[in-house]
């Protein structure tokens, strides 16, 4: 069953991120779904924060993996895979360790892990409205 969100504005980025990881409490390994600029990697920040990372958070667009630790120094992966062009690639560099690494996964642009991503893995879709608020729909 599906369950949406919406955020109205950035200010309520927190609160969005807090009634995810509550909703989707046992799960660790979150694939994000939505248009360029619709703020996927803005979400994983306030998720990161959430789950009390103090670390610098950025985009992995480039790096593809960013690797962030929380207060306990225990690991929060965020993954941007849109310049992978095929799960092959994405298997050489090791993607699949994360996946199943029992951490946060979150991960931008995961259409072509879906062969491979845990049948638990949540499915979220970010998408903007006319009038600049986000709709979060969880699956």
């Amino acid at each position: 069953m599906a369950s949406i969100i919406h955020i109205a504005d950035k200010k309520y980025l927190e609160e969005a991120s807090s009634r995810i990881l509550k909703t989707c409490k046992n799960a660790k390994v979150f694939a994000f779904y939505g248009e360029m600029g619709t703020g996927k990697t803005t979400l994983i920040k306030a998720l990161c924060r959430q789950l009390e990372s103090r670390d610098s958070l950025s985009s992995p667009s480039f790096s593809i993996v960013n690797e962030y630790r929380d207060t306990e120094g225990v690991p929060i992966y965020h993954m941007d895979l849109y310049r992978l062009k095929s799960l092959e690639e994405a298997e050489e560099i090791g993607i699949e360790e994360y996946l199943y690494s029992g951490r946060y996964c979150f991960i931008e642009w995961p259409k072509i892990l879906e062969p491979i991503l845990p049948e638990d893995a949540i499915h979220l879709l970010l998408e903007t409205s006319a009038d600049g608020s986000r709709k979060l729909t969880i699956q």
